[in-house]
């Protein structure tokens, strides 16, 4: 399994989530259904995991993220910088088997790759803050 392109289909699922409203299983269906790149190394146990817990958990997620921000509000996050928050704020909550540093990194990888220019130092500063709680 492919862990690096695995995060970055669920993250950009959960950026789609943000967009269209859509449940997690819908959102995973469509993907398949419509995907242009080869599946097989991608861990779709992880993908619902991680959707699921996202949406299951949302407030908490969140909240997590909102006590963490230093002059911002949740709403004025962009939907993508937000989705890559999500993301690692899941794993860091709920995923035992990853060490947090890992989903730091993995998340600054993301917002480099999708964020704008200060998108890296900013999910960095806001994800540090949590794991040092």
């Amino acid at each position: 399994m492919n862990r690096r392109k695995t995060r970055d289909i669920a993250m950009k699922l959960l950026f789609e989530m943000s967009i269209n409203k859509e449940d997690y299983m819908s959102t995973i269906e469509s993907f398949k259904e419509n995907a242009e790149v080869k599946l097989e190394d991608v861990d779709f146990s992880y993908i619902i995991r991680i959707l699921k817990n996202v949406n299951d958990n949302l407030d908490l997620i969140n909240e997590t993220i909102s006590n963490n921000l230093v002059k911002w509000k949740i709403d004025r996050i962009s939907k993508i910088n937000l989705s890559i928050l999500k993301l690692a704020v899941c794993e860091i909550l709920f995923e035992e088997d990853i060490p947090n540093k890992v989903s730091l990194n993995e998340a600054i990888e993301l917002a480099k790759k999708y964020g704008e220019d200060n998108s890296a130092s900013f999910v960095n500063g806001v994800l540090n803050s949590i794991i040092k709680k």
